[in-house]
């Protein structure tokens, strides 16, 4: 099928459209109904009847925005009424739940005029935090907006005027700045005098242009003082006439700076490319086909072309997803009055500085694989780099307290933290692991320090002060991939071909001499990061160690664990993953060492699995799972499990609830756990989850991550006498910072 035929089975299949109401309260039982309707619902009324701005407190009001259009001016359709456009409107929707977790009502109203719509988009104040109106013709759209700000104490915002400005003003930061030129100096041109090209002008100048160097050309020419002498042009358009002679787009484009199409496509060819300024930024975004094609463009010159457009299947999408979902975000946070011109600067800026920085490798996977690297190919962030929500949205949220539009006072310092949690609460319990370690970074050895995925994180860790980390690896080749990345770091690195490694050898030869291990090839193995690391970290001289990304975890674990070995208080290491759910956290164990663990090694794991979970502020609740619940079934493998309860209870050094035998359901479900087996001393569902053997465990989590959509973290290496952590194989970088910080934080606890 072609895309029309998919898009029509996608928007058909039951249920039709793309979105639905979903409760956000327990409704199982009377009570729960009681509270939400009839009769509990009178009081939060009373509260809300008595102080309106309760009506954030006690409903949805904060996080609901109004999605408007009347459906005159749907993108690429044109005047194509209300009902038509609902589609449209319902996708926007889902971008705003999809990239900022807004909440939306989609409302199409069948409007003649602009006093229609001004007045009937004002009676739903008290139900909205926010308006955003889409697709509205100009010149109508404006008197809408200005109308609507003025009248309203909530944010209106018109995408398709500001959206674009604000995306394809970061862009044009960026384009400047790679261009070596001012924006104060730019020679701009505008193709288009609509709602978003006047809105783009007028930005563009709030960001440093002048206005007087702006030439905006519309279907007749050149905008001139003598049109509006001679023509009845709208007062937009005058507003950005020029006393210059009359002429066309291509006399306008000639010794321009910049490009800016927000018109047709097809409309600009190669020799008018070539008639612009030196390295000339063309913005072509008419959609779905372009003033000018990205190749045309690009081949137009022999210098650099800076390239924008608004389709996804070219570089520097110009995409207003960047934009409108933090925009808004960041004003409800603060339940700002309006987003004004601060904010939308502020806005442009973030996404600036944020496509100057390392893309993580999931953004770089979901556009294809292609490389990524702030360039002339690469001056706005892609729309599903998840970064956007925390590093734009709080710029937006200070722009509004600096100016006074915010009417709630929220911690600044503290909020792209909640923010990050509403990503994921994987994010969430890891920024509380990140926090720790930036109170106090470790040395963090990188073994496989030359992968461009660990030089890539040792930048990480290194800008957000996390560990200070050190790559073992060939020095020139590890340069070579700081440079190509464009990192400017200056890592630590031990070469272990040219660095004087003699006492590490000695210590190897020492710890291994009656291991089968000579002296000679003691000093052939300190060559190798593994053991080389693994030294480092078992003579003081590194905190902790990272390792596995290029190998099988079992040849990756068996260097530290015959180096460094097991703690003390233990003579087992395991693997921990942490899952984690919308609204609960999981460890789970052993999943990646013990293969049949008896029940000595399962209390092991257990104590050090409870230890792990305190470590990201989770006070540890553990089950010992198995296919019996309490005796249920007994033989020696439901014996083995319940032993080591027995084993736990006994252990003074442990102070967290256990229990089990127990079935998986058993342990997680609270109406099984409290209902049917009143007597186990888990009062609340556990959240260490400790599997019979290595099988299961394995089995378990994949099939929790996978089916249940558990987002998780690992594996963490519990039990060891130092702190060390075996990658997977593949994982990305974000993975690699992860648990370095995991380290840190247990080599805060040696």
């Amino acid at each position: 099928m072609g895309l029309d035929e998919d898009a029509l089975d996608y928007h058909s299949r039951d249920p039709p459209g793309k979105i639905e109401i979903a409760t956000t309260k327990p409704t199982n039982t009377q009570r729960d109904l009681s509270l939400a309707y009839s009769p509990g619902v009178a009081a939060p009324c009373e509260e809300i009847a008595a102080n309106s701005e309760d009506a954030f407190t006690y409903t949805a009001k904060g996080n609901l925005v109004a999605v408007v259009s009347d459906g005159s001016a749907v993108l690429g359709l044109g005047d194509i009424g209300p009902e038509a456009s609902k589609p449209v409107m319902e996708g926007k929707g889902v971008l705003f739940k999809r990239f900022a977790d807004i909440d939306v009502f989609d409302i199409e109203l069948d409007a003649d005029d602009a006093d229609t719509m001004v007045e009937t988009v004002k009676t739903m104040e008290p139900t909205f935090g926010g308006i955003n109106l889409e697709d509205i013709a100009a010149p109508a759209c404006f008197e809408v907006e200005q109308r609507l700000s003025d009248a309203m104490d909530i944010p209106v915002f018109h995408d398709d005027q500001h959206g674009t400005a604000i995306i394809s003003g970061a862009a044009l930061i960026n384009a400047a700045d790679l261009a070596g030129k001012d924006l104060a100096d730019l020679d701009i041109v505008f193709s288009g005098a609509g709602a978003s090209a006047i809105a783009t002008a007028r930005f563009y100048v709030s960001l440093g242009a002048r206005k007087e160097n702006i030439t905006m050309c519309d279907s007749s020419g050149i905008i001139t003082d003598a049109r509006t002498r001679s023509e009845d042009l709208n007062r937009f358009k005058e507003e950005f006439a020029r006393d210059v002679p009359d002429g066309d787009l291509a006399d306008a484009m000639a010794g321009a700076d910049v490009f800016v199409g927000l018109s047709v496509g097809g409309i600009v060819d190669q020799s008018m490319i070539q008639s612009m300024a030196s390295d000339p930024i063309v913005f072509a975004m008419a959609n779905p086909d372009p003033e000018i094609t990205y190749e045309d463009a690009k081949a137009a010159r022999d210098d650099t072309v800076i390239m924008a457009t608004g389709r996804s299947d070219y570089p520097n999408q110009v995409n207003n997803v960047l934009g409108f979902p933090f925009l808004f975000r960041g004003a409800l946070d603060v339940r700002a009055t309006e987003i004004n011109e601060e904010m939308k600067v502020a806005a442009a800026e973030a996404l600036a500085t944020l496509a100057r920085q390392d893309v993580p490798d999931a953004v770089v996977k979901a556009y294809g694989d292609t490389p990524m690297q702030y360039g002339p190919d690469y001056i706005i962030p892609k729309p599903l780099d998840q970064r956007v929500l925390f590093e734009v949205t709080p710029a937006v949220a200070r722009a509004a307290v600096e100016s006074g539009a915010a009417r709630k006072e929220i911690d600044l310092d503290a909020y792209p933290e909640r923010l990050e949690a509403r990503l994921g609460k994987s994010r969430e319990m890891m920024r509380v692991v990140l926090n720790k370690a930036k109170s106090d970074p470790k040395r963090v050895v990188l073994a496989e320090g030359h992968d461009e995925k660990m030089i890539r994180a040792a930048y990480q860790l290194v800008d957000q002060g996390i560990a200070e980390p050190v790559l073992l690896g060939d020095a020139d080749r590890i340069e070579a991939t700081r440079r190509r990345f464009g990192l400017e770091f200056d890592p630590v690195v031990v070469d272990p071909e040219t660095a004087d490694v003699e006492a590490y050898a000695d210590r190897l030869y020492e710890l291994r001499q009656r291991k089968g291990v000579t002296r000679r090839e003691a000093d052939e193995l300190v060559r190798n990061g593994n053991y080389l690391g693994s030294v480092m970290v078992e003579m003081g001289d590194a905190d902790a160690m990272l390792t596995g990304l290029t190998h099988h975890y079992p040849s990756a674990l068996r260097p530290p664990l015959q180096v460094i070995g097991t703690a003390e208080d233990a003579n087992y290491a395991a693997g921990v993953y942490m899952l984690t759910f919308k609204n609960r956290v999981i460890f789970c164990a052993d999943t990646t060492v013990n293969q049949d663990p008896t029940a000595e090694i399962l209390t092991e794991v257990t104590r050090h699995t409870a230890d792990l979970a305190r470590r990201f502020n989770v006070s540890p609740r553990a089950a010992m799972l198995s296919y019996s619940n309490f005796g249920s079934v007994d033989n020696p493998g439901t014996r083995k499990p319940r032993r080591a309860v027995e084993r736990l209870r006994d252990d003074s050094r442990v102070d967290f609830p256990v229990d089990g035998e127990m079935q998986a359901d058993t342990a997680v479900v609270e109406d099984i756990l409290n209902g049917t087996y009143e007597f186990s001393e888990l009062e609340d569902p556990a959240n260490v989850l400790v599997f019979p053997n290595l099988e299961a465990g394995n089995i378990g989590y994949k099939l929790l991550q996978r089916l249940g959509g558990a987002e998780a973290i690992g594996p963490m290496l519990v039990g060891m006498d130092k702190p060390v952590h075996v990658l997977q194989r593949g994982d990305e970088v974000k993975d690699i910072v992860n648990l370095a910080g995991v380290a840190v934080v247990d080599a805060q606890q040696e």
